[in-house]
C-alpha cells in the first residue's frame, strides 16, 4: 500500500505552479492591481487560505504618498486605493504593521486568535479579527537599492497559516518584487511624463516620439496666462508663501483647463501655455468655459488670500487660434516637448496687451469667429501686434 503523499511537498508542487505563473506568465499584463489579485485567487487554488491580501506601494506622485492594492476572498478584481501624504500622522498608522515594517521589521505577524488580554491592542487588529480573520502576516517587499514596499496576507482557516503555506508565500516575495517593480518603474515613467509634460504629449513620448526635430502641425486653440506685478511680490513676500500663492493660482488656472479638454504643455514662472486641438469641434467654447471657471475660482482664491492679509492676484489671459508646430525641441541632451509657431507667438502678444488696454482676456478676430454667435464678446477695436504687419482686430472676454 502506498503511503499519503507528504502535505508540505503536495503544497510546495502547487505554490511552484503559482510561482511559474507569476515569472513567466504576467508579462503580458500591464496593471499590478489585475495580477495582484490573480495571484491571490491562484494561491487559494493551490491550498493556502488566503483571504485577505494587500499591496501598500510607496509612490513617486505630486499628490499622493503611495498607494494600497487589496483583494478579498470573493473578489474578481482588487481595490485599489491613493494614500496621502498626511498618512504617517493619523492614529491608526502608529503601531501599525506598517508603521513597524517602514521602521526596519523583517515580519510583522499577528495570531489573531489569541485572548484579547495577550494580543497587541491596536484598531487594525480588532478590524481583522472583527471579519473572522485568525491569522495576519506581513513582509517588506524588497525593490532595487533598497526600496521598501510591503505585502500582507491574512486568513480566517482555524489555526492560522501552517508552515508549509508561509513558505511557500514567502518563496514567492522575490518574483512578486520584481514583476511589481517592472509595472511601478511603468506607472512611474507615465506619471512623471504626464506631470512634467501633459498627458497628450506624454502618449507621443512613450509611443516613441523622442527624435529632435520630430513632429506635427496640430491645429488648436492657444491660450497664454500671466500674472500681474508678480516680480515686486515675489520680492516682498517670503519664498514659502509666494511658492503656496503661485500654486494656488496655478490650481485656480489649470483645473478647469484639464476639465474641459485643454492640455498645458508648459509652466512659465508666473505663466502658463495651454492648447486646446481643434480636433474636437468644441475647443473654442471649451477654452472659454475654462476661463470662465477660472476666473470663478481666482476671485474664490483671492477672497481667501485676502483673509490673510495677502493682496490680490491679477493675471492676463491671451486667446489665440491656428496652426502650431507640436514636437521635440532643444539640445541634443535635452528637448522640450511643446508648440511653436506664428499662432503661438500672437496668443503670447495678446497676453501683454491686456496691460496696455485693461483688459483681463484678449481673444483674437480668428478665435473670436469661432464662438461668437455663443458668448458674449465685447470689440475692443484694432490695435497693432508687435512682429505682424497688420493691426489685429481684437474681442475681450468677460465670462
Amino acid at each position: 500500500m502506498n503511503a499519503p503523499p507528504n502535505i508540505d511537498h503536495v503544497t510546495a508542487h502547487a505554490d511552484g505552479d503559482v510561482l511559474h505563473w507569476l515569472t513567466n506568465d504576467t508579462r503580458d499584463e500591464r496593471f499590478l492591481d489585475n495580477i495582484f489579485a490573480e495571484l491571490c485567487l491562484r494561491l487559494q487554488r493551490a491550498g493556502v487560505p488566503v483571504k485577505r491580501a494587500t499591496l501598500h506601494l510607496m509612490i513617486v506622485h505630486p499628490q499622493w504618498l503611495g498607494s494600497r492594492i487589496m483583494w478579498a476572498d470573493g473578489m474578481r478584481e482588487a481595490e485599489l486605493r491613493r494614500v496621502d501624504y498626511d498618512v504617517r500622522e493619523r492614529s491608526d498608522y502608529i503601531d501599525s504593521p506598517a508603521n513597524e515594517l517602514h521602521d526596519g521589521a523583517a515580519e510583522v505577524r499577528e495570531d489573531l486568535e489569541r485572548a484579547p488580554a495577550l494580543s497587541r491592542k491596536h484598531v487594525f487588529y480588532d478590524r481583522m479579527r472583527a471579519k473572522g480573520l485568525t491569522d495576519y502576516v506581513a513582509w517588506p517587499l524588497y525593490h532595487t537599492l533598497g526600496k521598501r514596499h510591503i505585502v500582507t496576507f491574512a486568513t480566517d482557516q482555524p489555526g492560522g497559516f501552517d508552515d508549509a503555506h508561509i513558505a511557500g508565500l514567502l518563496r514567492l516575495l522575490p518574483v512578486l518584487a520584481l514583476v511589481s517593480e517592472i509595472r511601478m518603474k511603468n506607472r512611474l515613467a507615465r506619471t512623471l511624463l504626464e506631470t512634467y509634460v501633459g498627458s497628450h504629449a506624454s502618449e507621443l513620448v512613450l509611443a516613441g516620439a523622442t527624435r529632435r526635430g520630430s513632429g506635427t502641425t496640430v491645429r488648436a486653440a492657444i491660450m497664454i496666462c500671466d500674472l500681474r506685478d508678480f516680480t515686486r511680490i515675489s520680492d516682498n513676500w517670503p519664498r514659502d508663501e509666494v511658492i503656496d500663492l503661485l500654486n494656488g493660482y496655478f490650481d485656480a488656472m489649470s483645473e478647469p483647463i484639464a476639465r474641459h479638454g485643454g492640455e498645458i504643455l508648459k509652466f512659465i514662472g508666473d505663466g502658463l501655455l495651454a492648447i486646446f486641438p481643434l480636433s474636437n469641434p468644441s475647443a473654442c467654447a471649451n477654452l472659454l468655459h475654462a476661463v470662465a471657471e477660472a476666473r470663478q475660482a481666482m476671485i474664490a482664491l483671492n477672497e481667501k488670500n485676502g483673509e490673510t492679509g495677502r493682496e490680490p492676484l491679477n493675471y492676463g489671459i491671451g486667446i489665440h487660434v491656428g496652426d502650431v508646430m507640436y514636437g521635440n525641441i532643444g539640445s541634443q541632451t535635452r528637448l522640450d516637448f511643446t508648440v511653436i509657431g506664428p499662432a503661438v507667438n500672437m496668443a503670447s502678444r495678446l497676453e501683454t496687451l491686456t496691460k496696455q488696454l485693461g483688459r483681463t482676456v484678449l481673444l483674437s478676430r480668428a478665435f473670436a469667429d469661432f464662438v461668437n454667435s455663443d458668448f458674449d464678446l465685447e470689440r475692443v477695436g484694432e490695435y497693432p501686434v508687435r512682429g505682424f504687419s497688420d493691426p489685429i482686430e481684437l474681442f475681450a472676454y468677460h465670462g
